[in-house]
């Protein structure tokens, strides 16, 4: 009976402390700030251009891909080859 609650409590041990699937980073965009001596900070909390260019609107700075960003990837849009039909 000992043996089976130890199992049991390793077996939940093993469940609960399992590494999860990690989540991809939705943050696409980066708004660099400038400061006076370039001492400007840095979010990179923006999932689209346009919210990042709203938040340095009036302040300053610009806004860049996150260097970190882990999201899917974008695919590339391959064209199909034409036909060419037979040349005769």
């Amino acid at each position: 009976m000992r043996s089976i609650l130890m199992a049991i409590a390793a077996l939940t041990a093993l469940v609960t402390l399992a590494p999860t699937t990690a989540s991809a980073d939705p943050y696409r965009w980066c708004a660099q700030y400038g400061g006076m001596d370039g001492d400007g900070g840095r979010n990179c909390g923006f999932v689209t251009l346009e919210q990042c260019r709203a938040a340095i609107s009036g302040v300053g700075g610009f806004c860049e891909p996150n260097p970190f960003y882990t999201g899917p990837e974008k695919r590339s849009r391959r064209s199909s080859p034409r036909y060419q039909g037979s040349s005769r």
